[in-house]
């Protein structure tokens, strides 16, 4: 004996006493909420099927929440200033060709940990790269974080003395990407090698990746940033080949 067909039980209510506003503000459909009445007289006006109007609604809203994503992200990384991969002038640096950067501004640049180094004199735009890669991965849906050097060792080397540090270091570990601006523009206390290790290996160890800025180059002169501590532990885990990508083109003389 066959199965008796189902049948769809009819609305309890008629369609036209439901408040939309309603039922959007509890799903949290913000962008639905301020746009629907301007669709529906689209919609009627261009003679959408029903299917082409949900499209545009949930098309619009997935939008909307992705664009939202990327602007509170962008302010959590704490940028000094937001700036693109378009806004940077390569005719002026004509060793950096935006073409060899593509590894960096795709998404494997986490996916697969690519650290790197940018190293030059003041005013070359490093920090300029740096923040248009980061904001790159932010656009790629990942996060990012943005210190400077000396705030960084700061805030660990004042963790460490408290007995906070494994807890503070998680603010370092958890983005996706780490910027770390200006290291070797000044002289540093006796914690910052040892803090800067624990933040470098830790990433490491998650395979996620670092953008250091610095003026020093990391093979010769990062030594001379810590004013008592040795850095050879940070050197070898940042500039070891199966560590960190080190390419030419970063550098910027």
């Amino acid at each position: 004996m066959n199965a008796p067909e189902s049948q769809e039980e009819p609305l309890a209510v008629n369609p036209s006493d439901i408040s939309l506003d309603q039922l959007l503000k509890q799903l949290r459909l913000a962008n639905t909420r301020c746009r629907w009445r301007e669709l529906v007289e689209r919609a009627e006006r261009e003679d959408w099927s029903c299917r082409d109007f949900l499209a545009v609604v949930v098309a619009e809203e997935v939008a909307h929440r992705e664009q939202t994503r990327i602007q509170r992200a962008t302010r959590k990384a704490g940028f000094p200033f937001l700036k693109t991969i378009d806004d940077y002038d390569f005719t002026i640096r004509s060793n950096i060709r935006r073409a060899l950067m593509g590894s960096y501004l795709g998404p494997e640049l986490v996916t697969e940990g690519r650290n790197l180094i940018l190293m030059g004199k003041t005013g070359r735009g490093k920090t300029h790269l740096a923040v248009a890669i980061a904001y790159r991965a932010i656009q790629n849906g990942f996060t990012a974080k943005f210190k400077t050097a000396s705030v960084l060792i700061e805030e660990l080397s004042e963790a460490g003395r408290q007995g906070n540090l494994r807890k503070a270091l998680k603010a370092y570990t958890s983005p996706s990407v780490l910027v770390i601006d200006e290291l070797g523009y000044l002289t540093y206390g006796p914690e910052a090698a040892n803090v800067l290790f624990h933040v470098v290996n830790d990433r490491h160890i998650l395979k996620r990746p670092i953008i250091f800025t610095t003026n020093k180059s990391p093979f010769s002169d990062w030594g001379e940033v810590d004013s008592s501590s040795s850095m050879d532990p940070l050197h070898e885990r940042v500039t070891s080949p199966k560590q960190t990508l080190w390419e030419t083109l970063m550098n910027l003389p």
